[in-house]
């Protein structure tokens, strides 16, 4: 058994924060003395693991409560979620560390770097994101192969490419909450402006390209909340009116 203090002192955890936790449901000791001091098992000392990990990958606190309460919950996969996780979070380190590298010896003449190399790791860290966020919902929709080859086309991007591939995606995102703001039609050469903006992004990375394909990603957009958290994330309504924008005028 350990003691608050002690637990406090092997996890590095405060004393305090150890006591909220209790307050909060999040980490129960295994029982309380009579003079109201806090015990906790290796069962706590587990859980407390997992709670650490967990908020290290970013993770609220409530959220947490509920992954490591809920009836499927179990510490051998959280484990190996977690170590999955580490790994590919040091791939995309280790991938910026190398271009940091060869950044400095290009810089003293000692290597040439390659306009390629030089965004190798933003490409990569990109494509990571696009695959953890939404791969297995465009993978299911489109097949793998198809994603795969949109993949390998991000990361093959010349700088050039790079550059107007990241200018457009901030430009399509001005653009609708411009027309948003304006309440313009989805008519106006505004709109259509955004459509074309937003067909000659997709395929930048897209291996083939169709106008059922460019509204059936439209639609989709209007049906997930994390396309809508980043569309809507500075006004209200940009999702519907780019989908609708989409719809309208391809």
């Amino acid at each position: 058994m350990y003691s608050t203090g002690k637990l406090s002192e092997i996890s590095g955890i405060s004393s305090r924060t150890l006591r909220y936790y209790d307050e909060i449901g999040l980490l129960k000791p295994s029982f309380i003395n009579e003079s109201g001091y806090r015990y906790y098992g290796d069962k706590e000392v587990a859980l407390l693991q997992q709670i650490l990990f967990y908020k290290e990958r970013g993770f609220d606190l409530q959220t947490i409560k509920e992954i490591i309460y809920s009836k499927d919950f179990d510490i051998s996969s959280a484990l190996e979620e977690h170590l999955l996780s580490l790994e590919e979070e040091k791939k995309k380190i280790d991938i910026m560390i190398n271009s940091v590298k060869l950044s400095l010896k290009s810089l003293k003449g000692e290597y040439n770097m390659t306009n390629k190399e030089k965004f190798e790791a933003f490409k990569k860290d990109l494509v990571d994101e696009n695959e953890k966020t939404y791969g297995k919902e465009i993978r299911e929709k489109y097949g793998d192969d198809s994603v795969d080859e949109s993949n390998r086309k991000m990361l093959n991007m010349i700088e050039e490419d790079y550059k107007l591939f990241k200018e457009l995606e901030e430009n399509i995102l001005a653009l609708v909450e411009r027309c948003v703001k304006e309440n313009l039609d989805l008519d106006s050469k505004e709109a259509i402006e955004l459509v074309n903006m937003h067909q000659k992004w997709i395929k930048m990375t897209w291996n083939k390209y169709s106008v059922e394909a460019h509204k059936s990603l439209a639609m989709m957009y209007t049906m997930d909340e994390r396309f809508k958290e980043y569309y809507d994330k500075n006004v209200e309504g940009c999702t519907d009116y780019l989908s609708m924008a989409i719809e309208n005028n391809l």
